[in-house]
């Protein structure tokens, strides 16, 4: 069991940033399961303080919601189709833009489509709570078929499609079924795409609105981060001694990666599986 243990968090540290946010909404489901899933009625019961709702009286209380939402899912069905189109939709955003720019964009959409969610059932006069990462996860796939609408993606079964294809049915469904079913859902859905298009627009023109999201997390990542004093020292160094030791350094460190590099080239053409058992444990040591 430990060894499997081992191995999901070697996975977790040498995965993208599409991989961690499947793990944040695996790992909330599960804790979920736990504290929140009412096996009688066999459905989940969130609190107002996780899950958002159309309620002023909820969500200015509880702002953190309008994000929160973002990570938490209504049944295991709801959670695997949402983390299939993530990890599809990362792919494809990941190939033009950075990881810091996935996280932005997912965070801000989650965000906007929450406002939007909100305030229109607020205007209908619907008093009702929403979960689910589909609206962040709908905003990165438009955002990269706007970007790159002519892309080639191969289906199973079908072939080559354009990826505007792809998003075109995806979007139409979603607004056929407004009125169905869901609508509050579909309504996020909506706006989280339209956030995807408005970032790619501004990114081109020169502004990225992900940097809002860096920026916070460095200011509090450094804020909880103890500050290293360095107090001065007088230090009589032996030329002759600090060059050997400093290239007998250097040559540990090149080993060290070139070792870690041919690891991470096995992985990325035969899979992680195809590592030998000295292999991962040495990965798994040099990323602590």
């Amino acid at each position: 069991m430990s060894r499997i243990f081992d191995d999901i968090k070697l996975q977790y540290k040498i995965g993208d940033i599409t991989n961690k946010v499947i793990y944040w909404n695996v790992g909330m489901f599960l804790l979920s399961l736990v504290l929140f899933f009412k096996f009688k009625e066999y459905q989940f019961d969130y609190p107002s303080w996780l899950a958002l709702s159309s309620n002023p009286n909820d969500f200015l209380i509880f702002p953190w919601t309008f994000l929160t939402y973002a990570f938490l899912h209504s049944g295991f069905w709801h959670l695997f189709f949402n983390m299939v189109m993530l990890n599809f939709s990362g792919r494809l955003f990941l190939t033009f833009f950075t990881q810091k720019q996935f996280l932005g964009l997912y965070i801000l959409s989650s965000i906007f489509a929450g406002l939007v969610f909100a305030v229109s059932y607020f205007l209908m006069g619907i008093n009702a709570p929403i979960v689910g990462a589909s609206a962040a996860v709908l905003s990165i796939l438009v955002a990269a078929t706007t970007y790159q609408p002519l892309m080639e993606v191969r289906l199973l079964l079908i072939g080559n499609v354009k990826l505007w294809h792809i998003t075109a049915v995806i979007l139409i469904l979603d607004i056929m079924q407004i009125l169905i079913e869901n609508t509050g859902g579909h309504i996020a859905h909506i706006a989280g795409a339209f956030f995807g298009v408005i970032y790619i627009k501004l990114l081109q023109s020169g502004t990225d609105l992900s940097r809002i999201v860096t920026i916070v997390i460095d200011f509090f990542v450094n804020l909880f981060q103890p500050k290293k004093s360095t107090p001065f020292k007088k230090v009589h160094v032996n030329t002759k001694k600090a060059n050997t030791t400093t290239k007998s350094k250097i040559v540990v460190k090149d080993k060290t990666q070139q070792q870690i590099d041919e690891i991470l080239d096995k992985i990325s053409q035969s899979g992680y599986d195809s590592l030998t058992t000295e292999e991962k444990e040495f990965l798994f040591k040099a990323g602590k």
